[in-house]
């Protein structure tokens, strides 16, 4: 079946399986590599990407199911060779120490500070509850995510419509 989206301000029509998830449309068609795939049960989160700006679980999405819709990958926060105040927050801090679970916790971040640009640290960890990070002991992310509410300028880049249509792939 064919499908088509937005994803990092690009319009996409592709043609996919549809048993196909998502996090397997974004790693292996589009080879975006970003989005890391963990342990296939929504349990780990490490494959989070944004889909309308809201934080989901690639690995049980289909992708047919993004038909026509938004999607940001964390390839899609840095704007050129600015980075995300999430991003920034995460080089700062010390957010990430193998970094596996750093994309999906950055969109995630992103998400929060979407909807609340000043979150306390109980919001935070509630935020991010969904997603395990192995290495750090979650405090480092807490204080990158809070360096990024910190640190506004530059927030998460804007499409404008004229800009995603003006580029288009087609497989």
């Amino acid at each position: 079946m064919q499908i088509s989206m937005t994803i990092n301000g690009t319009f996409v029509t592709h043609e996919v399986e549809p048993r196909v998830l998502l996090v397997h449309f974004i790693r292996d068609d589009l080879r975006l590599t970003g989005t890391h795939w963990g342990c296939d049960t929504t349990n780990c989160g490490t494959c989070v990407v944004l889909m309308d700006g809201q934080p989901v679980k690639s690995c049980t999405v289909l992708a047919a199911m993004v038909d026509g819709h938004t999607i940001t990958t964390v390839e899609g926060l840095a704007n050129g060779a600015t980075l995300d105040p999430v991003q920034q927050g995460f080089m700062e801090e010390h957010g990430l120490q193998c970094g596996f679970c750093t994309p999906g916790m950055m969109l995630t971040a992103r998400a929060l500070l979407d909807h609340n640009p000043h979150p306390e640290p109980l919001q935070i960890r509630e935020a991010i509850s969904g997603q395990i990070c192995r290495c750090t002991g979650y405090a480092t992310i807490v204080r990158s995510i809070q360096w990024a509410a910190e640190h506004p300028a530059g927030a998460a880049p804007e499409t404008t419509t004229s800009e995603s249509t003006e580029q288009e792939v087609h497989a």
